[in-house]
């Protein structure tokens, strides 16, 4: 695999369900090398930093082979950055992935933290108000990372995965649970939480666990 495509996003306006919001979802190519930091690439813009960005959401990262899926799926012409991606890697298909995984690329050193959860901002940007309803029934969210390693990238660099071996779950899974609430008892809730999640999606665990001990 190699990485195909970095991107960043600026500030940019759209109307949301008859508002005005700021979002970075826009992106577009960069010229390498880039700069990869804790916080990821420095001049992305973050629009709803309660949801995004931070360490353990340091990335997003999509892949060319679950791009092309969704080019034959939707008959649309799609590009690197469209789903606000800032790696996109060729070949990949992060349904493969799971929590915790390594992706090395150059020197940068990468882990696999949570699934992309897609909202009404996602859905404005590819100007299809189903698009929420039709991301999220496909096993395809791509991924959010944290930055082990700070390093340059630059297109064209191989791409290594090396899997986790610790406690974890597949992103696929943690991506369903999300939806499936009848998953969601103690021993499935630990289990979530004895991988390195994300801390937002740790944080919602944590929570929900505790709501279910004091029930």
């Amino acid at each position: 695999m190699k990485l195909i495509s970095i991107n960043a996003g600026k500030e940019k306006t759209q109307i949301n369900k008859g508002r005005e919001e700021i979002t970075g979802i826009y992106k577009s190519a960069l010229q390498g090398p880039v700069q990869i930091t804790k916080l990821g690439i420095e001049d992305d813009f973050i629009g709803s930093p309660k949801h995004h960005g931070g360490p353990d959401q340091a990335l997003y990262v999509y892949g060319g082979a679950d791009y092309q899926w969704w080019e034959q799926e939707t008959g649309r012409e799609m590009h690197p950055g469209m789903f606000g991606d800032n790696l996109t890697i060729s070949d990949l298909e992060c349904g493969n992935l799971n929590i915790g995984d390594f992706l090395y690329i150059g020197e940068v050193k990468l882990q696999v933290t949570s699934p992309r959860i897609p909202c009404s901002t996602f859905a404005t940007r590819m100007e299809d108000p189903q698009w929420v309803k039709k991301f999220s029934a496909e096993n395809r969210p791509g991924f959010y990372v944290r930055v082990l390693q700070e390093g340059t990238l630059t297109v064209e660099e191989d791409v290594r995965v090396e899997k986790y071996t610790g406690e974890t779950l597949s992103l696929v899974q943690v991506y369903r649970d999300h939806y499936e609430k009848e998953n969601r008892d103690e021993a499935n809730l630990r289990k979530h939480l004895a991988s390195p999640l994300s801390i937002r999606m740790r944080e919602k665990y944590e929570g929900e666990l505790q709501a279910l001990l004091n029930t």
